[in-house]
């Protein structure tokens, strides 16, 4: 494993931010080295960033075999398991199957998934005359150049020859066994991923080999909603040919893959606590000052003791609960809802979510429609709460 920093610093740098460490995964004849440029493009998102070398490849050419997608997958998860911390996974060509796989194995620990000018999971199928040419790369460097060359666009010279050096050591009979591997893929590629996180589909617009018609067809339709983006100039090594347009893409991705999952976060959080009809469970999630508006409130109710007092006793009144959509934006987290109370009459709105610096919500506006239920429900909440909250935040109080 190479990496931007040292173990130490790493994790460090964890603790300073709530970012999830980029982990980059290679692809064929490739090493760490290889996404050298997009990191420095990345600048302070990648400052933990971690770069692997897989075994019989980059730093770990010696490392012996026997080799198989599977074994990547399982090597990647360790190392990102002992890095003990959320992550994003990064993987190119190969690389991007790989990443895959371990996304799998990672669960929960993997926040985004991202496969750049990715090889199908599933294999590209060639047939043997196809494949006699990637056989053959082993032990001559004339050919790996010009096969790089062949499939790249905007490839400088000095980047072919680096890309070169890092797969020149690569042992001769290991080179078609890699090969094989891709090219047969793995028994995943043909069913839905099991990754359900964000995910992003980054290809170089003129790959001759990952093709737009391929990720049309083998890539997308197994993930949910994934992002796509191609990048101009760009043939298949695009973190070499245009770091500076993946290093944007990757950044733009991030920040809304993260506004994402702190919505989601924030509406199993707060679903979480309505399913437990508890002051206790709301409190977890508040700050000491927080401030609560809603549309069943004459004015605003603060501190989290009354706050949590309001809120347990409003999840008693809702018979049903369901949060249909959400989003987030800096930090604020909108929830729309619907639900049920008083006997099947109907309740709409949106929840308005704001937290400080520390994650914990310090303002929540809810709005209730139609005018109707909401008046009701200002009556039935502030019955329940008499002698606990104060009367005149309700309709009909003192």
């Amino acid at each position: 494993m190479t990496s931007t920093q040292t173990s130490t610093e790493q994790g460090d740098a964890c603790a300073h931010t709530p970012q999830p460490t980029l982990v980059f995964v290679h692809g064929f004849l490739d090493g760490a080295a290889a996404w050298d440029d997009v990191v420095a493009e990345l600048g302070e998102r990648a400052a933990d960033a971690v770069c692997l070398d897989l075994q019989g490849m980059g730093a770990r050419v010696a490392a012996p075999g026997p080799y198989s997608l599977d074994g990547f997958a399982e090597d990647v998860a360790g190392q990102v398991r002992r890095l003990d911390r959320p992550v994003v996974l990064v993987g190119h060509s190969m690389g991007a199957q790989i990443a895959e796989l371990a996304a799998g194995l990672l669960e929960e620990r993997v926040r985004a998934l991202v496969l750049l000018t990715p090889v199908p999971l599933a294999g590209t199928g060639l047939p043997d005359e196809a494949m006699q040419p990637f056989h053959a790369l082993g032990g001559h460097p004339e050919a790996q150049r010009a096969l790089r060359r062949q499939l790249a666009a905007h490839l400088s010279d000095a980047g072919l020859e680096k890309l070169g050096r890092i797969g020149d050591p690569v042992e001769a009979a290991s080179v078609g066994v890699f090969a094989d591997l891709w090219n047969r893929g793995h028994a995943l590629g043909a069913k839905e991923s099991h990754f359900r996180g964000p995910t992003l589909i980054l290809r170089g617009e003129v790959d001759p080999f990952v093709t737009a018609e391929v990720v049309a067809n083998a890539v997308l339709p197994r993930f949910s909603s994934p992002a796509e983006a191609s990048i101009a100039h760009a043939g298949h090594w695009p973190q070499v040919e245009q770091p500076k347009a993946v290093a944007g893409i990757l950044d733009e991705f991030l920040l809304a893959a993260e506004a994402t999952l702190r919505a989601n976060t924030d509406a199993k959080g707060w679903t979480h606590a309505f399913a437990q009809k508890s002051s206790a469970a709301f409190a977890e999630a508040f700050a000491n000052e927080i401030v609560l508006e809603a549309s069943v409130l004459t004015h605003p109710v603060v501190g989290v003791e009354q706050v949590k007092a309001v809120m347990g006793t409003a999840s008693t009144i809702y018979e049903a609960l369901a949060f249909t959509r959400q989003a987030a934006e800096g930090p604020r987290t909108y929830l729309e809802w619907e639900a049920q109370a008083f006997g099947g009459e109907k309740l709409f709105g949106i929840t308005i979510l704001t937290r400080n610096d520390a994650g914990k919500i310090v303002r929540a506006a809810i709005h209730h429609r139609p005018l109707g239920v909401a008046l009701k429900f200002s009556v039935e909440l502030g019955q329940r709460l008499k002698g606990r909250v104060d009367a005149s935040h309700f309709l009909g109080g003192a």
